[in-house]
């Protein structure tokens, strides 16, 4: 269903990665003559993490995220200091279960959308106890 389990701190002074970079884009469709060194590296922390402070990651399960390309088993980087707007993909507390949706901001009132056809979005009721945790601002994807 999409639930959220394990956040994980990022420490402060800890080096997520860093990592060789290429000088040079990767084709994906007809291949160009290959460049076989790297020109540095690049501090993935700096690349994908904005606010290090409010920022966590959290593993996905299940498939109800797959039209947005979040899958199961992938992990977001998750912002708790950005403001939720209408279209973001937060991590939502619904009546006390965690769960990962795109945030829609209705004259009906507020839906969590999931990405998938085979799973209903969520009408959120006035009697509801809705939390924003957080929003995801990159999906880490196993390939």
């Amino acid at each position: 269903m999409g639930v959220i389990v394990g956040p994980r701190v990022i420490d402060a002074g800890a080096s997520l990665f860093s990592v060789l970079i290429s000088p040079v884009a990767v084709a994906a469709g007809f291949p160009s003559p290959a460049q076989d060194y790297f020109d540095g590296r690049i501090d993935l922390n700096a690349h994908l993490i904005k606010d290090i402070t409010s920022t966590f990651v959290v593993r996905v399960t299940g498939n109800s995220m797959e039209g947005a390309g979040i899958s199961d088993g992938d992990e977001l980087i998750v912002n708790r200091a950005l403001e939720p707007k209408d279209g973001s993909v937060v991590i939502a507390v619904l009546d006390g279960e965690l769960t990962v949706k795109r945030l829609r901001i209705t004259a009906a009132g507020i839906v969590l959308q999931a990405e998938n056809p085979r799973y209903q979005d969520i009408k959120v009721s006035a009697l509801s106890d809705l939390t924003i945790w957080g929003v995801a601002t990159r999906c880490l994807h196993h390939v």
